[in-house]
């Protein structure tokens, strides 16, 4: 059953970038947005990261003081309309939960870390919502401080998404740490990017584009310098980036690069930037790009907005993986009425009030057979693989793991020391992960058995339900369901009586 659609005056969304951490606070009418406050802050995350890629204490900290400045403007915004992602460099710190704990405690909302697809879906997102409508296919290029995002669409809906591991901030710790700016040093950083887009660049011809937009401050930032330099109205030509190239060469450290239309925090990620730039245009034979305002945090909002209009993408995704994997969608329904008919009855008692609660519930219902695509032996657990690895656009990395872990416990053996790496939602997510179970076992006999009316009683690790009279006698086969299922929740030592 569907959470009702709600509304927020106010919403927020907070991009905790490899370079930059930048916030929007936004005022919402019907289906539109109106930005009332931009603010963002120089972190680099990126250039916090150690060799063995462990977040080091002086980054964690530039984090958390520019989140406490952050946190007075989103202080008394409900749950639900504020949501947090984060990029690049905490996708790839092995401490990123260090991080993400105490930042979760400034803000008082739920971080989530997102993949690099779903990055450029986003981004791809609050780019269409900053531009006029056009025909035809749009490339939009993000080159940010960790990664750097490639997306093909048409209007608000994109149809290729790829992420690469070279941006602004990474290459210039790798190729111009100590501020040196040579011929030799920039032709490696060239070098390097023209590499790395090798795995995408002929999946993006083939695809094809009309025109190609340009969504990040750097590139913002080489459009600037092109305008102010009277070379071009403000787009990016190939002739301005070897324009650009020769001044920065020429001026040969980052410390004392100082060019019109660059902003002083940007000038020492300019010559990386430069380079991948440069790198972007031959590969993709590009003769102009046009900067944009809009950007990752503009789509956040956007999609934010779309959650609760009932337009989630999340829903599209789920049905996407269903059709996919040719789940019986009868019987999906039937699961999925079940377990949050159970929810409802148990929620109090367990503490499942919450929207994820019921949303990751439903979801995990439907498509909990994703895995019988592939082969009924274990198929729980190839379910749980094609949840955890698949492109869901909407879901967090978190989330998808949840999902995963929900489907994996669904039937036989309940691996309890996987929920346990969910420090904080690790009960909850067993709990539902019962719920489940038991909705799945009273649907066992499919076709148009009648289910019966019960009741169900929760205290903190047993579950009572009541059948009514006799009706686990005549129907020997769900009792012995049940009996077998009270055997395999023993070993996570929780007591499930069905009577």
């Amino acid at each position: 059953m569907p959470n009702a659609p709600k509304h927020f005056p106010l919403i927020a969304a907070i991009d905790l970038g490899s370079n930059s951490f930048h916030m929007v606070l936004a005022k919402t009418d019907q289906r539109e947005i109106r930005i009332l406050e931009r603010i963002g802050e120089k972190v680099q995350l990126a250039a916090g990261i150690s060799d063995e890629l462990e977040l080091q204490d002086d980054a964690i900290e530039r984090g958390l003081d520019c989140l406490r400045r952050f946190a007075q403007l989103i202080n008394g915004l409900p749950q639900g309309a504020v949501r947090i992602v984060g990029t690049s460099s905490l996708r790839v710190a092995h401490n990123r939960q260090a991080f993400i704990q105490r930042a979760e405690e400034i803000l008082g909302h739920d971080i989530d870390v997102i993949s690099g697809r779903e990055e450029a879906r986003l981004i791809y997102l609050g780019v269409s919502h900053s531009l006029a409508d056009a025909p035809g296919k749009r490339l939009v290029i993000d080159i940010g401080g960790g990664s750097t995002e490639f997306i093909i669409g048409q209007q608000f809906e994109s149809q290729l998404r790829g992420s690469l591991q070279m941006g602004c901030v990474s290459f210039t710790q790798r190729f111009f740490k100590d501020g040196k700016v040579t011929a030799e040093r920039y032709a490696q950083a060239y070098t390097a990017a023209r590499l790395e887009l090798m795995e995408l660049e002929q999946s993006l011809r083939r695809m094809g584009w009309q025109d190609s937009v340009g969504a990040s401050g750097t590139i913002r930032s080489i459009g600037q310098a092109l305008a102010a330099a009277g070379l071009t109205s403000g787009e990016i030509t190939s002739q301005g980036l070897t324009w650009l190239k020769q001044k920065v060469l020429k001026i040969g450290d980052t410390n004392k690069i100082d060019i019109a239309g660059v902003k002083p925090e940007r000038s020492a990620i300019l010559p990386a930037g430069l380079a991948i730039m440069e790198a972007i245009f031959d590969a993709l034979s590009l003769e102009q790009m046009m900067p944009c305002e809009g950007a990752l945090r503009e789509g956040v909002l956007y999609d934010l907005l779309g959650r609760h209009q009932h337009e989630d993408v999340r829903e599209r995704s789920i049905q996407a993986l269903m059709e996919r994997s040719h789940v019986d969608l009868e019987h999906a329904k039937k699961v999925e009425c079940k377990a949050l008919l159970a929810l409802e009855q148990v929620s109090d008692a367990w503490q499942l009030k919450e929207e994820w609660h019921s949303d990751m519930l439903s979801w995990a219902a439907r498509i909990h057979e994703v895995g019988l695509d592939i082969a009924h032996y274990h198929y729980h657990k190839h379910g749980a693989y094609l949840v955890e690895h698949s492109d869901l656009s909407g879901f967090s990395r978190q989330d998808q793991q949840m999902l995963a872990l929900l489907v994996r416990g669904h039937r036989r053996n309940i691996p309890k020391e996987r929920f346990s790496e969910f420090t904080e939602e690790s009960q909850q997510l067993l709990r539902l992960c019962i719920l489940l179970r038991f909705s799945i076992l009273l649907h066992h006999i499919r076709g148009s058995q009648d289910v019966p009316e019960l009741q169900l009683i929760a205290e903190e690790n047993s579950l009572k339900i009541r059948f009514p009279e006799h009706w686990l006698a005549n129907n020997p086969l769900t009792a012995a369901d049940f009996e077998k299922e009270a055997d395999w929740l023993q070993r996570i030592n929780f007591k499930l009586v069905a009577e």
